[in-house]
Formats: structure tokens, C-alpha cells, sequence
């Protein structure tokens, strides 16, 4: 993420907590779990020390995501999803296999209408990414660094009544990772960056 943007993600999480009422007890309708299908699309920019760039291939996958609602206009999100995605090196051209990838991704959420049924919405926030089972292709290994990265988001609900709802909703996330190759030995510095398209139903309760 551009460092600049490193406050203002700070400022909307803080402002979002601030800016909402304790509750004394538990009302109805505080959750809301969504299933959602989502398409994780990388915008990659990176260096290494061969030349050339890292590429990252797109992946569609489930994701589970845990609402709880501060008020009517403030939230929380809780997104949990793990993809997989092909890694290859171009210029010269090196298979660097696949790794899966599990971001956890928390953001604040200002929703601007709660008296119809249309219900966009605004976030930000946080995420930690963990690089696991990964395939060290036509290399002798790869390592990847986790790491925290930000995300921006926007999107809507669509209530179809009290309890149900459709769900539209599209996140930048704003990662750097750390990668070693051994064989042939590289470094590589990559901006993965994705863009982060999602479609799915929620439950309110």
C-alpha cells in the first residue's frame, strides 16, 4: 500500500470506533454471515534480481465473511478465504509452481442507507497474509514472507426481508511480499495488489 494511504486507512478504522455508542445489551440482528463466490485477481509490480517481473495467476474460490453491526450505519467485517494461485518468473521465463495464499482481511464499514432495501457501503482495514503449501516448480524452493497488508472496499446489500439479503462487493488489498528462489538463487520484491471481486447472499440475525 502507498505509504500515504497508511493514515487514512488508520484515521477511517479509529474514526469508525470512535464514532460509535456502547451497547448495554445485545439487540436483534447485531450478525451477519455471507457466503460469497469471489475472483481474486492480482495486480502485480514487482523486482528481482534476475530481471524480468513476477507473475501471479487470478483464482475463483468461496469466502466466509462475519458482520457485526456497531449501529446502523457502522460495522465490522471478518473475511476468511484461501486461494491458490500459479507463480511463474518472466524474462527469463521460470515456473516458480504455486502457493496458496490465506489473507484474514478485517475492515470498518460505513453503510449510507438503512431505509431501503439498496444498502451500499464503504471500508477499510487490515489484513495479515500466510503463504502455505507452497510448490517450488521448475526451482529448487521458494520461500514466501507472510506479512499485514490494507484493504479498501465497497459494495451493497440488497434485503430481500428481514433476514436475508444479496450481496455485491469488491476490495483492493495492498500487499508486498518477500520471495527467495533457490536454484537458480533470486530475490524477488512483488506488490501482489489484488483486486478482489465478490457475489454472494448474507443471513441476519
Amino acid at each position: 500500500m502507498p505509504p500515504r494511504l497508511l493514515p487514512l486507512a488508520a484515521l477511517l478504522c479509529g474514526t469508525f470506533l470512535a464514532a460509535t455508542p456502547a451497547k448495554a445489551e445485545f439487540d436483534p440482528h447485531d450478525w451477519q454471515l455471507r457466503l460469497r463466490a469471489i475472483n481474486v485477481s492480482p495486480d502485480e509490480d514487482s523486482t528481482t534480481s534476475l530481471g524480468g517481473r513476477v507473475s501471479a495467476d487470478g483464482a475463483v474460490m468461496p469466502e466466509l465473511d462475519i458482520t457485526y453491526f456497531l449501529n446502523d450505519n457502522f460495522s465490522l467485517e471478518l473475511i476468511l478465504a484461501t486461494t491458490k494461485h500459479d507463480m511463474a518468473h518472466r524474462g527469463p521465463n521460470l515456473d516458480l509452481g504455486s502457493v496458496w495464499v490465506l489473507p484474514p482481511t478485517l475492515t470498518a464499514q460505513y453503510r449510507f442507507n438503512n431505509e431501503t432495501p439498496f444498502v451500499p457501503y464503504v471500508g477499510a482495514g487490515i489484513n495479515y497474509t500466510i503463504f502455505y503449501n507452497a510448490d517450488s516448480g521448475a526451482a529448487a524452493d521458494v520461500k514466501y514472507d507472510n506479512g499485514f497488508g490494507y484493504a479498501l472496499q465497497a459494495g451493497f446489500d440488497y434485503k430481500l426481508d428481514e433476514n436475508w439479503s444479496l450481496n455485491m462487493d469488491v476490495k483492493k488489498i495492498f500487499l508486498n511480499v518477500d520471495a527467495r528462489v533457490t536454484g537458480p538463487a533470486a530475490t524477488a520484491d512483488v506488490d501482489l495488489d489484488p483486486w478482489v471481486f465478490g457475489a454472494g447472499v448474507g443471513y441476519r440475525f
